[in-house]
């Protein structure tokens, strides 16, 4: 975790800073300002535009009575699109539009989808506890009697 922390708030702002320098550089700050500007509000549009695209399709898969869990993997890849796209940079941006192209998305939707059922996202570590229901097991107290403290030796 502490790898992906540094990855994401060290790694890729200087990343994006080398970049945008290197840009600026080769077709000057303000150019390379409005070319940041203009692929962002390119990259909120399409999200825009494809989510529509979405929701009509996760309207018709309800419709016909089936879960629509393509569609919500869809959805979820297009929300982290959009944020990549609103991320100032052009790194960022541009894996932001690679996710807007459906069958990149779907490949890295069924990766994703494939890597969280097989048990080895970050919560399928826990241990599994077999619980059986038996009913109330409520200890009965009368009106006087103390508390029941839980502690080690109990």
């Amino acid at each position: 975790m502490v790898g992906l922390l540094l990855l994401l708030f060290v790694v890729v702002p200087l990343v994006e800073l080398y970049v945008l320098v290197s840009v600026a550089g080769v077709i000057g700050v303000l150019p390379a300002i409005a070319a940041l500007l203009a692929v962002s509000v390119l990259g909120v549009w399409l999200v825009k535009r494809e989510g529509i695209g979405v929701l009509r399709r996760m309207q018709a898969t309800a419709g016909r009575g089936e879960v629509p869990t393509n569609e919500m993997v869809d959805g979820g890849l297009l929300v982290v699109a959009g944020a990549l796209c609103i991320v100032p940079g052009f790194v960022t941006a541009a894996l932001g539009l690679l996710l807007l192209v459906p069958p990149l998305r779907r490949v890295v939707g069924n990766r994703l989808v494939r890597r969280w059922s097989l048990g080895r996202g970050p919560y399928f570590g826990a241990a599994v506890v077999d619980v059986e229901y038996v009913g109330d097991v409520t200890p009965r107290r009368g009106p006087s009697d103390p508390p029941i403290e839980l502690g080690p030796g109990r």
